[in-house]
C-alpha cells in the first residue's frame, strides 16, 4: 500500500518562515514606535467590537424566532405524545 506524502503548508516552507519572521519584527517595531497611536485606537476598537459581536452572535437577525423557546416547546410536544 502506497501512501502519498502530505503536502507541506506554505507557512512551514522557508519562504513562509521568513515571512513570519518579517511580520513579527515589523509588528514589534510598529508597537514600540507607535505605542501612543495603538493605545489611542484601542478605545475605538472596543466601540467597534460591540456592533460586530451583536451581528455575529445573533447571526445577522436572520432567524425566525427565539430558538431557546422553540426547543423547549418541541420537547414538551414529544413528552405529550408519549
Amino acid at each position: 500500500m502506497q501512501q502519498d506524502p502530505q503536502e507541506q503548508s506554505w507557512w512551514r516552507s522557508p519562504a513562509g518562515i521568513v515571512t513570519l519572521g518579517f511580520l513579527g519584527v515589523a509588528g514589534f517595531f510598529l508597537l514600540t514606535e507607535h505605542t501612543a497611536h495603538v493605545f489611542g485606537v484601542l478605545s475605538w476598537l472596543l466601540i467597534a467590537t460591540c456592533p460586530l459581536m451583536h451581528l455575529f452572535m445573533h447571526h445577522g437577525h436572520g432567524g425566525s424566532g427565539n430558538s431557546h423557546s422553540d426547543g423547549a416547546h418541541q420537547e414538551r410536544r414529544q413528552e405529550e405524545k408519549q
